[in-house]
């Protein structure tokens, strides 16, 4: 009975340890040997439990997702496309600072998103993509009717990079760029304006459309 608890418990911290890495760093980047650090176990202990850093990764997604146990934003049941728009943004953004399991969860989506892996399919079609459907057909909502399957497209990746500038660029870099620390403020400020461009140039999109 020690031995099985004790196992847990390590599997547990593996588990724990990875999304923090995969997080931070993405699944390519991302050294088993750090993962082993900051769980206090080694090499073997990975092996023995997961396979291998492939098997690990799908199964830290699995654990943020029962974490979670729901999808990233908040519910915007009522709200109009573009205040779901907004709604979507602000909590893409303002997640990707938090500590917690949800903001690593956030990075993980958005990095999984922007660059696929191809291990977690399961959990594709059982979050992501969902989630992914939802934002496109918000913005097929505000651009209009006659907008394209490419044109709707192309504002979602134009959105999401956008937002994965906190992940992509190192926070020294963007205090140096924006000319101020990174604070939670300045990041709603950010995330204002990522609203406004990209409602600007949605909307300018779909006149076009009807023109």
């Amino acid at each position: 009975m020690v031995r099985r608890k004790d196992g847990k418990e390590t599997r547990g911290r593996l588990l724990d340890a990875a999304l923090e890495v995969f997080a931070e760093s993405g699944y390519r980047n991302a050294k088993v040997a750090d993962i082993c650090r900051r769980a206090g176990t080694n090499l073997a202990a990975v092996n023995y439990y997961f396979g291998d850093k492939a098997n690990l990764y799908a199964e830290a997604w699995q654990h943020a997702f029962n974490a979670c146990a729901g999808p990233i934003s908040s519910s915007s049941a009522g709200l109009s496309p573009v205040q779901q728009l907004r709604l979507r943004i602000h909590n893409m953004m303002q997640d990707f600072t938090e500590s917690s399991i949800r903001g690593q969860f956030t990075r993980l989506y958005l990095m999984e998103l922007a660059n696929p892996t191809g291990l977690i399919q399961d959990n594709w079609h059982e979050l992501i993509e969902p989630q992914r459907q939802e934002l496109i057909g918000i913005i097929r909502k505000i651009m209009g009717v006659n907008a394209t399957d490419e044109r709707v497209l192309f504002c979602e990746m134009s959105i999401i990079n956008q937002c994965r500038a906190l992940l992509t660029i190192s926070r020294s870099d963007l205090k140096y760029l924006l000319g101020q620390p990174l604070s939670r403020e300045l990041i709603k400020r950010w995330a204002d304006h990522i609203i406004r461009f990209s409602l600007a140039g949605i909307q300018a999109t779909g006149k076009r459309l009807k023109t």
